[in-house]
């Protein structure tokens, strides 16, 4: 089969198209002809070699995707074969064929197509279990996304509305904050304005309800201090680079509270409290709660320049690498 591979960690990566023999499922796994995959920060640290894992090299990229269950393992339904799905390995997807494990696919509401199939299933995992299971959202509450134009900030933005929350979305571009109010952000602020506490203060004058942070650096220790009393502030990422630090008497002061959230450790240490969460994500999905969006598509030939653009941050949404139609000088098995 034909796949992307990387040779050599760095920034950038060393990439090549290259021939690789098929996968074969194990017991527990779907094979699955993959039609999309979506890119994401955890792209890029991965490329460059400095996850906390380092898959051995040579090796096939790519975390999330859709595509078409084409054979099932022994220990899995059989029924499944012919269905699309949208599913999650650590890598292997950008290739013509992928392997996922039970419990990290979800067989997408009918309709779907693998564009938005291939761009969704991080994000929204994430953000509902943050915002329902760690965060406990009500209705009403005043939510502040930092990220907001992010992969993860989009997501946040469509579950917390969903919810029932009022959204105050913060990015530091004036098209990031654009594409924010598109997404249904009530509001929006400027993290990198001088004045950022005053809007803030402006558009919660009592402090938020919850603070969805995949960003990190200096601008969490902000947004805390705008904690209303007995709130929650969400630890998703740290795609600023920098993990802040921050002073315990805040949350004595504020009676806050500051949340780790790792829907990855908790869909493996939890798998039937993850399967219910998954069939909740897949019911909003089928009756139009959620409306999970790509950003752009690329060809298989443009990965690098999506890396780079992700690691620069100047992606807005979900960057899609569509794998189904032709790849560069060849069809695609199929088509």
């Amino acid at each position: 089969m034909r796949a992307l591979i990387c040779s050599a960690f760095g920034d950038p990566p060393t990439l090549s198209l290259g021939e690789m023999p098929s996968p074969r499922p194990a017991a527990d796994e779907l094979l699955v002809d993959v039609e999309a995959v979506g890119l994401g920060y955890f792209d890029t640290v991965l490329l460059r070699g400095i996850y906390q894992e380092k898959p051995a090299l040579p090796f096939v990229p790519g975390r999330e995707f859709c595509g078409v269950v084409a054979e099932a393992g022994t220990d899995m339904d059989a029924a499944l074969v012919g269905k699309r799905i949208a599913g999650i390995s650590f890598t292997g997807c950008l290739a013509e064929r992928a392997l996922v494990k039970r419990g990290h696919f979800m067989v997408l509401p009918d309709g779907m197509d693998p564009v938005t199939g291939s761009a969704f299933l991080s994000a929204y995992a994430t953000m509902l279990y943050a915002l329902e299971n760690c965060g406990a959202q009500k209705p009403g509450e005043r939510v502040l996304v930092l990220g907001a134009a992010g992969t993860v900030g989009q997501a946040a933005i469509d579950i917390a509305r969903a919810l029932g929350g009022h959204v105050v979305a913060a990015a530091s571009a004036e098209a990031k904050r654009a594409a924010a109010t598109a997404r249904g952000a009530h509001g929006v602020t400027d993290y990198t304005a001088a004045d950022w506490r005053d809007q803030l203060r402006a558009a919660a004058p009592t402090g938020f309800d919850i603070v969805v942070d995949p960003v990190g650096g200096g601008y969490s220790e902000t947004a805390f201090r705008h904690l209303a009393p007995g709130g929650r502030h969400l630890v998703i990422g740290f795609s600023a680079g920098e993990v802040p630090r921050l002073p315990f008497n805040l949350p004595l002061l504020k009676r806050a509270s500051l949340v780790g959230v790792d829907w990855g450790g908790f869909s493996q240490q939890e798998p039937e409290a993850n399967a219910a969460l998954l069939l909740r994500l897949h019911d909003m999905l089928a009756d139009g709660r959620l409306t999970p969006k790509a950003s752009r598509t690329y060809g298989i030939g443009e990965v690098g320049e999506v890396v780079a653009d992700l690691q620069a941050r100047r992606s807005i949404g979900k960057p899609v690498i569509l794998l189904r139609g032709k790849w560069p000088g060849q069809d695609v098995a199929g088509e």
